[in-house]
């Protein structure tokens, strides 16, 4: 069963910018934190980023200060802004939502971004 979305990835050249987004279904009950991970060919998946119920963000030193995480409670929804992009963004994006009722971990099933020189 498919309860989480992702959607907004593509090819896109060096410096150039994408917005990922994450629909969770309303079947989650008790979101706490909503994190993004990401996964290059022949790499290991690794945190980019995260941000918690109340707001609170973090963000692997590899993209800080151009990536921005956040949320829309209403509809359900966390994006990822990614701007300034460079060639080893390129990877396999995957949200991840943890949910307080019962504790659980969610995945989805990955977009593609691909940045080029």
């Amino acid at each position: 069963q498919v309860q989480l979305v992702e959607s907004g990835g593509g090819l896109v050249q060096a410096g150039g910018s994408l917005r990922l987004s994450c629909a969770a279904s309303r079947t989650i009950l008790r979101i706490n934190t909503i994190s993004w991970y990401r996964q290059a060919p022949g790499q290991q998946r690794e945190f980019v980023a995260s941000i918690t119920s109340g707001g609170g963000t973090n963000y692997a030193d590899s993209v800080k200060g151009r990536f921005t995480i956040s949320r829309d409670n209403a509809k359900n929804t966390v994006y990822l802004q990614m701007n300034s992009l460079k060639p080893e963004d390129t990877a396999v994006y995957y949200c991840n939502v943890e949910s307080l009722g019962p504790t659980r971990n969610y995945w989805g099933q990955g977009t593609q971004v691909t940045v080029s020189s």
